[in-house]
C-alpha cells in the first residue's frame, strides 16, 4: 500500500475548543439543511443562512 504523497509527516496544532465550536456549527447547519423548514424557505426564495455561506465560498474558494 502506498503512503500517499510521500513519507513526510506534517504536524498541525489546532485549538481543540475552536475546532469543537466549528464542528458544532457544521452539525447544526447540516441538521437545518435536512429540515422541512429549509426546503420550504428554498422554494420560497427566502432562505439566507446557507445561501450566504455558499456565495461567500464561491467568491473565494479554498484550493486544496
Amino acid at each position: 500500500m502506498s503512503n500517499g504523497f510521500g513519507s513526510e509527516k506534517v504536524k498541525v496544532s489546532l485549538n481543540e475548543a475552536e475546532l469543537n465550536k466549528l464542528i458544532k456549527k457544521y452539525k447544526g447547519l447540516r441538521k437545518y439543511m435536512k429540515s422541512p423548514l429549509y426546503q420550504v424557505k428554498v422554494m420560497d426564495g427566502t432562505e439566507t443562512v446557507v445561501s450566504e455561506l455558499m456565495d461567500e465560498y464561491n467568491q473565494d474558494p479554498i484550493d486544496l
